[in-house]
C-alpha cells in the first residue's frame, strides 16, 4: 500500500507531501491544478519513462519520494533476489531526475536501475489512465486481456520458446534452399579463396619478420661498413682491446704494491674479455652477411601479396587465417546442404508438432478464461447500471504466431436484442470507462497488487452511472488501496480519504499545495464540482446528504 509521497520540483509543484490512507482516496481539484503532475510522479516511481520537461524552471533536478507498507511477499521476493534490505515490510523508493538526463533511483537506500523499478512497479501499482480505454479499441490488446485472468503466463512462455525454435529452424532451411546458380557460384568463390590462402600458407608474425629483413638489405652496405669499423677498432694492433690488455697489466703490476687496485685491475680484466667475445660476435655476423639481389626480390613479392591479401581478407596475419577457416565451414555447409537439409526438416517436423501442441493448449486455455471473463464482465457491467449489455469474448483461428493461433476480440451488444458487435464501432466513451472498470475489477481479484490508482474513470458519465461508479470503486476499495482522480461529486463522496489540489501564482510563479479535506471543506469541494463559480446552501446541503449517504458525514 502506498502511504506516502514527497514530490519535490515537478512541473508547477516546488514541494508537496501526500499522505495515503486505506480503503478509498479520491483527489479533486480544478483542471490544471496539478492532478495529472501527482500521478506522473508516482509513474516515476514505477521506473516509467520520464522527461525532463519535467522539472521545475529554475531547478536543477526534481525528486520524488514514495514509502509502500504491508508489501506482498513477491514485492519482498523481488528485493532479495536483488540484495536490498527490506525490515518491517517497509519499501521507501526515491528517484531522482536531472536536467542532464542522468537518473538517479534507489530502494530502501540501494541503488537501483530503471529497469529493475519498473519490474518493482508492477507488483506495487496497477494504474488505469484515460488512454487505457484506447486499448479496448484495439483488437490486438484484447488478447492481453484474456492471457491476463487466465494467468496463463508459463504457457505462454513455453509456447514462445517452441514458436521461436521453429521459427529458427525455418531460417535455416530457407537458407540452405537458396538460388542453385547463386549456391555454384558461392562454391566456386570460397573454393579459390581457400586454394589461394592455403597456398599462401600464411604463418602469423611473418609480416613483421619479412619488414626487418627488408629494412636490413636495403641498409646492407651501412651495416658491413659499421661491423668493419667496430671489428677494426677492438681488434687492430694497439686498438682498443690491446690498450684494455696492456691497462689491466699494468693496474695487475701495481696492486703488487697496492692491495686496493687489484680489484679495478680485475675488473679490467674483465671487460677485456668481454671484448673479446664482442669482437667475435662482430666477426661471426659479418660471415653471415651473405646479400643476395634475388632475396630482396622475394621479400618485395611476399610483402606485395600479403598486402593484397590484407585489402580481401583481413588486415593482420590473424585475420586472414580466421577467414580462411570461415571459408572452409561455409563451403562445408553447402557442400552438405543436402544432407543438413533433411536433419533441418526433420527438426521442422519435431519444432511444428510441439509448437501446434503448446497452441491448442492455449487456445483451450484462453478459451475458458474467456467464457469466464465474459461472465464475470457482465455481471460487473449490471451493476455498473448496463443491465442489458451482452459483452463476448470472439476467438478466430489465425495460422500459427507469435501470439498462438488465437485472434481475439471483445464484442458488446449495448441494447437488448442486439447481437454483439466489435467494441470500437459502437461503444460510447461513458460505456469504455465501465467497462474498463468492470475489466480492472475481474482482473484485479487474480493479482497481488496492493494499489490501484483510477486516473479520471469517470470520463463520459454522470448521473446514476457515475453513482454505481463510485460505489463499485468504494466495493472494490474494501480489499485494497484505491486512488482515484475524480471530477464527480459522486466519486468525491465515497472517499474514505479526500484530497484537494490548487494553484496559486506568488511572485510571478505557479505553486500547487495538496492538502486533505475534512468536514465543511469537504462539504465546499463537493458542493463546487457540482456548482461551478457560485456554491449555493442548497448545494451545500446536497454535498453534505451524498457524503452521509457514502458513511462519510
Amino acid at each position: 500500500m502506498l502511504t506516502s509521497l514527497k514530490i519535490e520540483n515537478v512541473a508547477i509543484i516546488e514541494s508537496a507531501a501526500i499522505e495515503f490512507g486505506c480503503g478509498l482516496n479520491v483527489l479533486t481539484g480544478e483542471t490544471g491544478a496539478g492532478k495529472s503532475i501527482v500521478i506522473d510522479s508516482i509513474n516515476a516511481i514505477l521506473g516509467e519513462r520520464t522527461s525532463r520537461e519535467l522539472i521545475r524552471t529554475g531547478a536543477d533536478s526534481a525528486k520524488v519520494y514514495a514509502v509502500f507498507e504491508d508489501i506482498g511477499d513477491d514485492v519482498k521476493s523481488m528485493l532479495d533476489d536483488n540484495g536490498i534490505e527490506c525490515d518491517d515490510n517497509v519499501l521507501i523508493i526515491n528517484r531522482t531526475l536531472n536536467r542532464d538526463g542522468r537518473n538517479v533511483c534507489r530502494a530502501n537506500g540501494f541503488p537501483v536501475t530503471v529497469s529493475m523499478l519498473k519490474n518493482l512497479g508492477r507488483a506495487l501499482i496497477d494504474i488505469h489512465g484515460q488512454h487505457d480505454n484506447q486499448a479496448l479499441l484495439q483488437p490486438e490488446k484484447h488478447c492481453g486481456f484474456v492471457d491476463s485472468y487466465a494467468d496463463d503466463g508459463e504457457l505462454i512462455a513455453q509456447y514462445a520458446e517452441a514458436y521461436s525454435e521453429l521459427c529458427r529452424i525455418r531460417s535455416a532451411l530457407r537458407s540452405i534452399n537458396t538460388n542453385e546458380q547463386e549456391k555454384a557460384q558461392r562454391i566456386d568463390l570460397l573454393t579459390y579463396q581457400i586454394d589461394e590462402l592455403e597456398k599462401a600458407d600464411i604463418t602469423i608474425g611473418e609480416w613483421d619478420e619479412l619488414n626487418e629483413r627488408k629494412a636490413l638489405y636495403n641498409n646492407s652496405q651501412r651495416v658491413i661498413e659499421n661491423l668493419n669499423s667496430a671489428f677494426e677498432m677492438l681488434k687492430c694492433d694497439n686498438g682498443g682491446i690491446d690498450c684494455i690488455a696492456s691497462a689491466a697489466s699494468e693496474l695487475e703490476r701495481a696492486g703488487t704494491y697496492m692491495d686496493s687496485l687489484n680489484e679495478t685491475a680485475q675488473r679490467v680484466a674483465d671487460i677485456r674479455y668481454e671484448l673479446e667475445d664482442a669482437a667475435e660476435i662482430i666477426r661471426d655476423s659479418l660471415s653471415e652477411l651473405d646479400f643476395d639481389e634475388n632475396d630482396l626480390n622475394e621479400i618485395e613479392e611476399r610483402l606485395d601479396l600479403l598486402y593484397r591479401f590484407s585489402r580481401k581478407y583481413g588486415q593482420t596475419e590473424e585475420e586472414m587465417l580466421a577467414y580462411l577457416e570461415k571459408a572452409r565451414e561455409e563451403l562445408e555447409s553447402i557442400s552438405f546442404s543436402e544432407e543438413k537439409q533433411k536433419k533441418l526438416l526433420a527438426q521442422e517436423k519435431e519444432a511444428l508438432r510441439k509448437a501446434e501442441e503448446l497452441a491448442d493448449r492455449l487456445t483451450a486455455v484462453r478459451t475458458e478464461a474467456g467464457r469466464k471473463l465474459s461472465d464475470a464482465i457482465c455481471s460487473e457491467l449490471e451493476f455498473l447500471d448496463m443491465p442489458n449489455v451482452q459483452f463476448a469474448v470472439s476467438r478466430k483461428e489465425i495460422p500459427l504466431s507469435e501470439n498462438g493461433r488465437d485472434e481475439i476480440e471483445f464484442l458488446i451488444s449495448a441494447n437488448a436484442g442486439e447481437e454483439p458487435k466489435p467494441l470500437a464501432r459502437i461503444a460510447s466513451g461513458g460505456e469504455l470507462s465501465r467497462i474498463m472498470l468492470a475489466i480492472k475489477n475481474v482482473l484485479a481479484d487474480g493479482d497481488n497488487v496492493g494499489t490501484m490508482i483510477f486516473d479520471e474513470i469517470d470520463t463520459g458519465v454522470s448521473g446514476r452511472a457515475a453513482q454505481k461508479i463510485a460505489m463499485k470503486l468504494r466495493q472494490a476499495s474494501k480489499g485494497r488501496q484505491v486512488v482515484c482522480v475524480t471530477h464527480l461529486a459522486q466519486i468525491a463522496a465515497q472517499g474514505d480519504v479526500h484530497l484537494y489540489i490548487s494553484k496559486s501564482v506568488r511572485d510571478g510563479k505557479t505553486y500547487t499545495e495538496i492538502r486533505p479535506l475534512l468536514s465543511e471543506d469537504r462539504t465546499d469541494e463537493i458542493a463546487r464540482i457540482m456548482g461551478g463559480i457560485e456554491i449555493t446552501e442548497l448545494q451545500r446541503q446536497s454535498a453534505k446528504e451524498m457524503l452521509i449517504a457514502a458513511g462519510n458525514g
